[in-house]
């Protein structure tokens, strides 16, 4: 084991101690950052073979990101 977080762990501090606590973002925007992930983890399981909570940052690299989005 790495003994770094997964990507879920490092998603779910992102949501709570950025969006929430720090930026105190609206709700509107948290849901649209949740809706935005939720189809990135999708597409990453389609493509890696991996569940979401399987993931490891490392997998979450520029080339995914980038064929999601031109998905």
């Amino acid at each position: 084991m790495s003994g770094q977080p997964n990507f879920g762990v490092l998603l779910e501090r992102y949501f709570t101690q950025r969006l929430m606590q720090q930026r105190r973002a609206s709700a509107h925007t948290i849901a649209s950052y949740r809706d935005t992930f939720k189809m990135l983890l999708q597409f990453a399981r389609k493509r890696l073979h991996k569940a979401p909570s399987a993931l490891g940052l490392e997998d979450v690299d520029a080339p995914l990101v980038a064929a999601f989005l031109d998905d």
